[in-house]
């Protein structure tokens, strides 16, 4: 953020008087000033208080220090607060006060969350959490063992490895997660919620070494099911920086919902060539919108030659920017490797603005095939029958509508709440129908994929 575009007037306060200055952002926590009126202090000189308005609202952050005097950006010095820390950006920006020690509020409560855990799921986490770390050690000590070899052999032996114990590891982790599911079943929402965060946190150090776990955990887009975090499903390989690590990694891509999100690629590729086999659109391209598109690394399995390619025009939807590019460089990937022209078309829209749209058609027109894996994983019962109502309309007569939505009884569910804090909107087969429009809903179908973990609502216009 540079400063020069984020000034302020403000003043410091001593016992005896208010003297103006000059405010800039220094950096997320700092700020530069620059006195008014001839003042000048020393490197250390202390102030009562720093005094802020915006638009009529003022903003006290309590007792500050000159930090240092060298002169930066044509400011005087930079200023140092002494009894709290404070999110400037979020100042300057959105005119909000957040102190970094708001965090602590809540430490009581969060502290409290353990006497509301069964002893027996206490016993359970502690075990687990003793004999990961145990597997860990030897693990390590293995790498440990073979570090200073030639990288093709740490490759070989580590392979050996994973091949062997790394095996005998995960089926021990297949035993543990079946235990787990056993001891939660029958809770409440709300025990689900307390008993998960206290397993997470007395397992942190070893969900920290998947960086799936890692990144399904940190959410560092907002949400936990990702465009990086679908390429490693769909990936399914072994990453991390040690054994252990790329075990933990491994375990989940490999179980029933991963392979779920793997399986439902071929379902889309399926279904859409046998829409683009039908007589209606013979002559023109196929019209194609996926929403909430991500990567889009189906389109691997649908533009498999250059002929393939003349057939689509692409619309890909996505509130995320970065998922779109990474969609752009797939189609350029894929241009090159043909040596032929994708016709794709790139909209950086969210939910909410396909809800409030009331000129989606106008905007963009009608579409032949319109699919969604993801998305309504995440949305609730009536932002996701207004998104479904959208979605029919922008259908054009002979269409067909795809979209996914993970099952209630999808096997992985606590595996993805309690290790990788990735709580979904499960629904049953009636309750997807549920959120068609009514006049619609006779013309819904429910498909699975292989696992049944998950299911899509096929809709034809």
């Amino acid at each position: 953020m540079n400063s020069a575009n984020h000034k302020i007037d403000a003043c410091l306060v001593t016992e005896a008087v208010k003297i103006p200055i000059v405010a800039a952002l220094g950096s997320k926590h700092t700020l530069l000033i620059r006195f008014l009126n001839s003042h000048r202090f020393e490197e250390g000189a202390q102030f009562c208080n720093f005094q802020v308005r915006f638009n009529g609202s003022e903003f006290h952050l309590g007792p500050c220090a000159i930090r240092k005097n060298n002169r930066v950006d044509g400011y005087d010095a930079s200023l140092a607060f002494l009894a709290d820390v404070y999110n400037l950006e979020a100042l300057f920006s959105d005119k909000k006060l957040i102190s970094l020690r708001d965090a602590f509020t809540n430490l009581p409560l969060v502290l409290d969350y353990k006497g509301k855990i069964k002893s027996s799921f206490k016993d359970y986490t502690a075990n687990l959490s003793y004999d990961l770390n145990v597997y860990r050690s030897f693990f390590d000590e293995l790498d440990r063992e073979y570090a200073k070899e030639a990288q093709d052999v740490r490759d070989q032996i580590q392979k050996v490895i994973i091949e062997t114990e790394g095996r005998k590891f995960m089926r021990f982790l297949d035993e543990k997660l079946h235990e787990l599911e056993g001891m939660v079943y029958g809770f409440s929402r709300e025990e689900h919620e307390c008993h998960g965060y206290y397993f997470r946190r007395l397992l942190w150090n070893v969900i920290m070494c998947s960086p799936l776990m890692r990144r399904t955990n940190l959410k560092p887009r907002g949400y936990a099911g990702d465009y990086i975090m679908m390429k490693m499903l769909y990936e399914n390989a072994y990453e991390g920086d040690s054994t252990f690590s790329k075990l933990m990694h491994k375990h989940p891509t490999e179980h029933p919902a991963a392979q779920a999100v793997r399986n439902r690629r071929k379902l889309i590729t399926q279904t859409l060539i046998q829409r683009e086999e039908s007589q209606e659109t013979r002559g023109r391209k196929l019209r194609i919108l996926s929403v909430a598109c991500g990567p889009a690394e189906e389109l691997q399995d649908i533009l498999t030659s250059s002929e393939e390619c003349e057939k689509y025009h692409f619309t890909f939807l996505d509130q995320d920017q970065s998922a779109l590019d990474e969609a752009a460089k797939l189609i350029g990937r894929l241009e090159r490797a043909w040596n032929t022209k994708i016709h794709a078309t790139y909209l950086n829209e969210s939910v909410r603005t396909m809800l409030k749209g009331s000129d989606l058609v106008e905007k963009w027109g009608k579409f032949d095939f319109i699919y969604s894996m993801g998305l309504f994983d995440y949305l609730t019962p009536p932002v996701g029958a207004g998104i479904l109502g959208k979605l029919c309309q922008l259908l054009d007569r002979g269409g067909d509508l795809l979209v996914g939505n993970f099952h209630v009884s999808n096997p992985s569910r606590c595996y993805m709440e309690y290790w990788l804090d990735w709580v979904l909107y499960y629904r049953t087969e009636e309750e997807f129908l549920r959120l068609l429009p009514e006049k619609t809903q006779g013309r819904g179908t429910i498909l699975f994929e292989d696992t049944r973990s998950q299911m899509f609502l096929h809709v034809k216009k």
